[in-house]
């Protein structure tokens, strides 16, 4: 059966029960009635359901912190969170080892959803240390709790005085997948816009206008727990249950616990070491790990892509030396045709102007020669005429 382990961490303990009922639309009156049994001291509690529908298995568990930052010393109050999750993925490590690996019953912690109180001033210190201390462990959503008690101006200045502090103090949330859908595109775009989602809590069904709806009365109106111009629910419930279920399981195997077991891989080859050169590499995070060889991956690409750059000018200029070459053979060609041209030219004009001498010395022995004729013609009649007489 498909396994979704989620981490919700509050103030409010029924904040968190709350959200998860809406989101899988049960009632887990049996899972409700514990949580509430213990006290408010810090300790991590979880409880099991097996969700079925349409013929799937769903093993959802709910892992909730009752009485978190409520201390007034806060110091290390994230440790037995960071112990759960580690002990889930040391866990999995150890089925993962055996021989026989057929039955992997996965606990990691896929999710945690992080409520935010809606105090309008941002995050607070432990806000920004908890999930500093968890972001390389878990996929964090943060969530504003209770936004039922803000404006809808006073929300969404909230939620840019969050963004603002995530940014700043380089928190990393969960993010969402890349892809080349146009529809799934708008999608990411449109949860990315409403972060940090505002959600608001409620078990109650109330009848609005003949239609029985989940939400809170009040004595002004009803805020309607799946409208999505009252909160973000409807969308932290599509992204949960339909649309990035997977990729929260595989962003968790691929990314968290690669992280984790490398980690522990590198502690325990770490024995027999030369100290001074590898403690600081083995001892390095997996993700400044990843930072390194992505810059030295990009150094390569780059030295690689001003190698590339090199080769190609050099062979567009040996191209371009190539045509400046056949342009000046052509030209060479060119003059020299035109030479041979002008020669046969000249040397045509030559045996015309010698035709023409010769045509004319021709002539001119013919006139004389028709001149003489005549001349032979008259004598011959002059004396015809003195033998007469």
């Amino acid at each position: 059966a498909p396994l979704s382990t989620l981490l919700e961490i509050t103030f409010a303990l029924r904040a968190i029960t709350t959200i998860i009922i809406q989101s899988f639309l049960l009632l887990f009156s049996t899972i409700l009635t514990d949580l509430c049994r213990h006290s408010w001291s810090l300790q991590v509690e979880q409880s099991k359901v097996l969700v079925k529908e349409g013929g799937v298995q769903l093993l959802l568990t709910i892992v909730d912190t009752p009485g978190f930052g409520d201390t007034i010393d806060n110091s290390n109050c994230w440790q037995p969170i960071i112990d759960y999750i580690d002990n889930k993925f040391e866990g999995y490590l150890n089925a993962e080892s055996r021989v026989n690996r057929r039955l992997m019953p996965d606990s990691r912690v896929q999710c945690c959803l992080y409520f935010i109180t809606p105090s309008g001033h941002g995050l607070k210190p432990l806000d920004v240390e908890f999930m500093k201390r968890l972001h390389e462990k878990v996929n964090i959503i943060p969530l504003i709790a209770k936004a039922d008690t803000m404006t809808p101006e006073e929300c969404q200045l909230f939620k840019k005085q969050i963004m603002r502090g995530i940014q700043e103090h380089k928190i990393r949330i969960y993010q969402f997948p890349e892809t080349d859908d146009e529809e799934e595109m708008k999608m990411v775009k449109r949860i990315k816009d409403r972060l940090p989602l505002a959600v608001i809590g409620s078990n109650t069904i109330i009848e609005v206008n003949g239609k029985r709806v989940r939400g809170r009365q009040y004595p002004w109106g009803v805020a309607d727990v799946e409208n999505g111009e009252h909160c973000d629910f409807t969308i932290l419930r599509n992204m949960l249950i339909r649309t990035h279920m997977q990729d929260l399981k595989d962003v968790t195997n691929n990314v968290h616990y690669e992280n984790y077991r490398s980690r522990k891989l590198a502690a325990v080859t770490y024995n027999g070491v030369d100290n001074n050169k590898s403690k600081g590499q083995l001892t390095k995070s997996p993700l400044a790990q990843m930072e390194e060889e992505r810059r030295d991956h990009v150094s390569k690409m780059k030295k690689m892509e001003q190698e590339m750059e090199q080769v190609f000018e050099m062979k567009v200029k040996e191209k371009l030396q190539k045509l400046r070459d056949s342009e000046a053979e052509l030209q060479r060609r060119q003059e020299q045709m035109k030479k041979n041209l002008e020669a046969q030219h000249r040397e045509l004009e030559d045996r015309r102007r010698q035709h023409e001498e010769e045509k004319e010395r021709w002539e001119a022995q013919q006139r004389i020669l028709d001149q003489q004729k005549l001349d032979n013609s008259r004598t011959l009649e002059k004396n015809k005429k003195k033998k007469i007489f």
